[in-house]
């Protein structure tokens, strides 16, 4: 056996998975938020599949949270937060970033779970030609709109039901809760102390954490 044989194995098996049933979804975000960690996010395009674990990722959980898209209330870009659970809501930022959101709760509750950021695990190739930029492994996936740059991730999947391809969240290795840190939101204003930030703790694919942000881990 080669001494990438169960890397090879360990990523077949990862993205052969039963994708995440719906009624995954229907439950609270914050604890949806938490149990994504360890999940494969992938993308088949006409270039290829690419695919990655889950480390990173943000709850944002209906109108009252001044940071969430729902805040606005129901618009037109809004309307896939009010929509079923285990959708995609993409949205566009910056002019130039796609960031890929899990939509949770019952219909008409408006609450999504943000995916930030993955440890690759299939794809490698495709996702440096389309992160040409990315320095190190890390820097492919390690923030919501490089992940999405990454995979192959835009605005056609909006709305996609996340339990068939092309865009499909798999079940993966469980993430005990001694690897589970929680912290506040990153990049913004509102709400900003609401401690709704999931990563594995120690994970160098999890995106820069402010040093001044307070942390707390799951279990001891």
């Amino acid at each position: 056996m080669t001494a990438n044989a169960a890397p090879r194995a360990r990523r077949s098996h990862l993205t052969a998975a039963a994708p995440l049933p719906r009624g995954f979804y229907d439950r609270p975000t914050e604890l949806v938020a938490r149990e994504l960690l360890g999940a494969v996010l992938e993308c088949r395009t006409r270039d290829g599949l690419a695919a990655g674990r889950i480390v990173e990722t943000e709850a944002y959980i209906g109108e009252h949270d001044l940071a969430c898209h729902a805040a606005a209330g129901r618009t037109a870009r809004t309307e896939p937060l009010y929509g079923p659970p285990g959708i995609a809501y993409v949205y566009f930022i910056y002019g130039m970033y796609w960031c890929f959101n899990a939509v949770t709760r019952a219909e008409h509750m408006p609450s999504a779970v943000l995916i930030r950021a993955l440890e690759p695990i299939a794809g490698f190739d495709l996702m440096r030609r389309r992160r040409p930029t990315a320095r190190r492994p890390p820097d492919l996936t390690n923030g919501p709109g490089k992940l999405c740059a990454a995979l192959g991730i835009a605005g056609v999947h909006n709305r996609h039901a996340l339990q068939e391809a092309p865009l499909i969240i798999r079940q993966g290795a469980a993430v005990n809760d001694r690897d589970v840190t929680v912290s506040p939101r990153i990049g913004i204003s509102q709400c900003a102390d609401w401690a709704l930030r999931w990563f594995i703790t120690g994970s160098a694919f999890v995106s820069k954490t402010p040093s001044h942000f307070p942390r707390t881990r799951l279990a001891p």
